[in-house]
């Protein structure tokens, strides 16, 4: 097993986000092959973990945790690691992600301290890297291809991570994070300069993290999609049904979205509303009108602004995450209404994600609703960001498109037959991720070991050598 799932283990259970028992069942049931990404989507799939971005930063503090080595066995459990390992000295980042002096915080006023903070950010996100996390009792570090860099070996203290993460904060929005502990919102230091921020409190103090948002919304082709382009632009050439995107914490699902919005937004003269919390990619008007809202200053929860689109004159509807009862219902009958819908969800693979969407609903409603998602759906999409032969991101994906046999099964409830209908529904687009990893291997796009951690299917691991 590796040592940063002993580390998430360990630190979840330790400050409440999951049971250490929940953690033991599902690294027996992983194996000792797993990585963590696997660990991480076992424990949201298994309903472990409701809360992603807590996961999500648990997961970066037990990476940089086992980049020190394995963690010592728990006294009391040593099925479970246990946190507080030695320091590792900071590994080097970006010179100008290091501009600012941690270790002066202290004697810098509100203003002074405000313009570090957009610097260090503006720094961070010209350096190439993904997230900037700022966390009472750790050190600064940034995530750059899926690697942690150390800004500083200054630790942080309750003060300056608080101090540091309300310095951009109005003063509104810092007193709903001292009443809350937990905020989700956008920040915009200029037009093109902008960030998904979660600002929450753990066991130590305050923390951040912040997502970079490309200024540019890229293409699906520079995405990684060249090959499947036609099957997702078909998909997206309906004027109604529903387009699901799914994938793992941190493997672009939001990119890609706003790719898909932006080829809509290119091709088409429809009205879009986006409902998302927070808005990351800003998409301005070109062949459609687009009408951006987010949860909390816009609207209370996505279902209530997917119950108001209905009455806005919608062409195309755009969910940030389906996460509710309520919210899915909405969006499947939106879908059969006569617009077209795309959501994300945070699901592994095609059949994980209409488990997941089906079984949210109560066994009086199944018939009804498999009967309505086998004639609304339009297809899957579920993707992996996997670590390249070159030192980068390569994309593998998943693609379901829905076709008579693949609604059958659906209606029928028969979702463990959609592999082999899915293995022979190539010519329509279809591809199974066992597959396109195999073929990543193929093309010496990823390493021997990244295949074989990858690939569930036994002979496609045994002809990887």
């Amino acid at each position: 097993m590796n040592d940063d799932i002993r580390w998430l283990a360990r630190l979840g259970s330790d400050r409440g986000l999951f049971a250490r028992e929940q953690a033991a069942q599902i690294i027996a049931k992983l194996g000792a092959g797993a990585d963590l990404m696997a660990f991480a989507q076992e424990l949201i799939d298994s309903g472990a973990v409701t809360d992603v971005d807590k996961l999500e930063a648990l997961a970066a503090e037990a990476m940089a945790h086992a980049a020190k080595g394995p963690p010592p066995p728990a006294p009391a459990d040593s099925s479970v690691p246990v946190a507080t390992p030695a320091r590792a000295p900071a590994v080097a980042a970006p010179a100008a992600v290091s501009s600012l002096d941690f270790a002066s915080l202290g004697r810098l006023g509100e203003a002074a301290l405000a313009e570090s903070m957009r610097t260090l950010l503006r720094a961070s996100a010209e350096s190439g890297a993904s997230d900037l996390h700022l966390s009472t009792g750790a050190r600064p570090f940034v995530r750059r291809q899926r690697a942690l860099s150390f800004l500083s070996d200054h630790v942080l203290t309750a003060e300056e991570a608080l101090r540091l993460n309300t310095a951009l904060l109005s003063e509104g929005q810092r007193k709903i994070f001292i009443e809350r502990k937990d905020y989700d919102y956008a920040l915009a230091v200029t037009a093109a300069d902008r960030y998904r921020v979660n600002l929450m409190f753990h066991k130590n103090g305050a923390a951040g993290s912040y997502r970079m948002v490309p200024a540019k919304t890229r293409t699906l082709e520079e995405l990684g999609y060249a090959k499947h382009l036609e099957t997702l632009r078909k998909m997206m050439s309906y004027h109604n049904g529903l387009i699901l995107i799914t994938g793992p914490v941190g493997s672009g699902k939001t990119t890609t979205l706003a790719a898909m919005v932006a080829w809509l937004n290119e091709t088409r003269t429809d009205h879009i509303i986006t409902v998302e919390d927070p808005i990351e990619v800003v998409q301005p008007a070109r062949g459609c009108n687009v009408t951006q809202r987010e949860v909390g200053p816009h609207t209370r929860t996505f279902a209530t602004a997917l119950k108001g689109a209905l009455r806005e004159d919608p062409d195309i509807i755009v969910i940030g995450e389906l996460r509710d009862l309520e919210t899915i219902e909405m969006a499947i009958s939106a879908s059969e209404t006569g617009h077209l819908v795309i959501g994300t969800m945070h699901t592994s693979d095609a059949a994980t994600t209409l488990n997941r969407l089906l079984d949210v609903f109560p066994p009086a409603q199944q018939t009804q609703i498999r009967a309505s998602v086998a004639e609304s759906l339009r297809g899957i999409v579920c993707q992996r960001l996997l670590p390249g032969a070159d030192g980068g991101l390569v994309l593998a994906c998943e693609i379901l498109v829905s076709n008579t046999a693949i609604q059958n099964l659906i209606r029928e409830g028969k979702t463990t037959g959609l592999r082999n209908t899915m293995e022979t529904g190539v010519r329509e687009g279809m591809c199974l991720m066992d597959n396109v990893v195999f073929g990543l291997w193929q093309e010496k796009k990823i390493s021997v070991d990244t295949a074989r951690l990858q690939i569930s299917n036994r002979v496609l691991r045994a002809r990887i050598t």
